[in-house]
């Protein structure tokens, strides 16, 4: 099996122009790693002892990578926020080829997952995160946290040694050694006190009830730095989310209990030649300004505005001949068998949501302002849903678009 081989390293390039190495082994389901922020590198981490990446690629075809100024990838890079690290998965996923996955987090790297797979539904399948967090404040309070602000800018083995020996859950010697060298092997400490201090204003806790898929959350119980109450406040707010304690950060048998997550309805390696669907024009549409509003207006008064925004939706795509493949909360994903219809409906979508904006009573009006993208081609449907590259991309485009914008693909330009 390609477990036991040497991972092969490839690159792939950001939108913003950052070189971002992967490796994949094993054979299977998909699964991507979203890596330990700036304590990642690919082949220590492959070679590290216990590593449960291994055990993985023995059940699944795993892609992991180094985030941007770690590990193989480019170091040097100045942006280093949430934003940048979803650029650094976008990249990854489109190099890789992937088109449907689980996706699978620990520690530094679980805000970036929590926040990609309540934005992109149509792409991960099953979340695993690993003592997570969504907000900085997780930390505050426990007695490691204390000790790691004040080593902060101080001498750089110094700090690994004391992550590696005190701090981290490893109480293995050999362990919290080999943790300290791949630390320093993993990143230039400048980078390393930059991406940590940047990560007090990391936040991703609006992003928690959004995710609509199976969801795991794992805490161990060697945890220094996160309280199983962080654990628990997480899995709550994930609808259906599960939690599950652990007795090492290794987080052994981990393979066994993402298989038992992803259970027999996760999509395989290789779609079956079968799987393919007729053509068709995929629309996305997306709410702006979500989040905001839904802060500043409350539930009550938020979900009435979504019901408007469904409501609206819903009436031109039906009297388009659209077909209502799923909603995401904030927006759809709809189908045509006609690239004109589909365009005809976007057009009819924003002039839906202008006339209703322009005719709402001033005291009632929340201004909705939707973006549309559209692209055709055939993908692949599975139990009424559909996925594949025309999907992956007319959502990409839908999300470039701004406020009452229409961007389509060259593919729809065409035909």
């Amino acid at each position: 099996m390609r477990a036991t081989m040497e991972p092969r390293i490839q690159y792939a390039r950001t939108s913003d122009g950052v070189n971002i190495a992967y490796a994949q082994a094993g054979e299977g389901m998909e699964v991507l790693v979203v890596p330990f922020m700036f304590q990642t590198h690919i082949t220590e981490a492959w070679d590290f002892p216990d590593h449960w990446l291994r055990a993985l690629a023995e059940r699944f075809h795993v892609t992991w990578y180094d985030c941007r100024g770690s590990g193989l990838s480019q170091r040097g890079v100045q942006d280093l926020s949430v934003e940048a690290m979803l650029r650094d998965v976008d990249a990854v996923i489109t190099g890789a080829g992937l088109e449907r996955f689980a996706l699978l987090a620990s520690w530094d790297g679980t805000p970036v997952a929590i926040r990609y797979a309540a934005e992109h539904p149509e792409l991960v399948s099953h979340l695993v995160l690993g003592d997570a967090w969504a907000k900085y404040s997780d930390f505050l309070g426990t007695a490691a946290i204390g000790a790691e602000t004040a080593l902060r800018r101080q001498d750089w083995n110094v700090y690994t040694e004391t992550m590696g020996k005190v701090l981290s859950p490893f109480k293995d010697p050999e362990l919290a050694r080999k943790y300290a060298e791949l630390m320093r092997a993993a990143v230039n400490p400048d980078v390393y006190w930059t991406g940590v201090e940047g990560m007090v204003q990391w936040d991703v806790s609006e992003f928690l009830p959004r995710i609509r898929i199976p969801t795991l959350v794992l805490h161990s119980k060697g945890n220094n730095f996160l309280t199983v109450e962080t654990a628990q406040q997480i899995a709550s707010e994930i609808p259906n989310a599960r939690l599950q304690l652990v007795d090492s950060a290794l987080y052994p048998g981990l393979a066994e209990v993402v298989a038992d997550l992803m259970g027999d309805g996760a999509v395989k390696a290789e779609p079956s030649p079968t799987a393919a669907s007729a053509f068709r024009a995929i629309l996305f549409t997306d709410l702006v300004g979500h989040s905001a509003m839904m802060s500043r207006l409350g539930d009550d008064r938020g979900r009435a505005v979504l019901r408007e925004d469904e409501r609206i939706t819903r009436e031109v795509l039906k009297a388009h001949g659209g077909t209502e493949i799923k909603t995401m909360g904030d927006g759809f994903m709809a189908s045509f068998g006609s690239v004109t219809r589909a365009v005809e409906c976007a057009v009819a979508l924003q002039r839906a949501f202008a006339e209703r904006n322009s005719s709402a009573r001033p005291e009632a009006l929340e201004g909705l302002s939707v973006r549309v993208g559209l692209n055709a081609g055939e993908p692949i449907e599975e139990e009424g849903d559909l996925f594949g590259a025309t999907v992956i991309l007319a959502s990409r485009i839908a999300a470039k678009a701004g406020g009452g914008e229409i961007l389509v693909a060259d593919t729809v330009r065409g035909l």
